[in-house]
């Protein structure tokens, strides 16, 4: 009886941490935010991504009330890469952030050089931790 009750409560205990984590997944809303272009990233983020657009990353950094957020794809073989935004919300705990990179158009003409697609978003500086989708 003892070891029937305590299963119970292992298995509601762990059913509730499993709706805790989906509640605090809810999208409250989606953000709005900036395509920064190459030559308006702030000048230390620019340095650090210089040093890292050749091997994948994900980043963040703050800057004067804005937060920068930073996905790279490392070295792509050609020219012709571009990143989408598929989503930047808000939940109770954390900001999402979902990119998708795109290859080349069928029939693109393309440089034959290696490319190091990467995106930056500013947004709002909320604060909270970003998860990287």
């Amino acid at each position: 009886m003892k070891r029937n009750l305590f299963l119970l409560a292992i298995i509601v205990l762990f059913l509730t941490a499993c709706q805790l984590q989906t509640d605090s997944q809810k999208k409250i809303q989606d953000l709005e935010f900036l395509v920064v272009e190459e030559g308006k990233v702030p000048e230390k983020l620019s340095q650090v991504l210089e040093e890292k657009k050749k091997e994948p990353f994900k980043l963040t950094f703050q800057d004067q009330g804005n937060l920068y957020l930073c996905a790279g794809y490392g070295e792509q073989p050609t020219g012709g890469y571009s990143i989408a935004v598929e989503e930047l919300y808000l939940t109770e705990n954390a900001i999402y952030f979902d990119v998708t990179l795109m290859g080349p158009s069928k029939g693109e003409a393309l440089a034959e050089t290696p490319s190091y697609p990467y995106i930056v978003v500013m947004t709002e500086d909320l604060e909270l931790p970003v998860i990287f989708q």
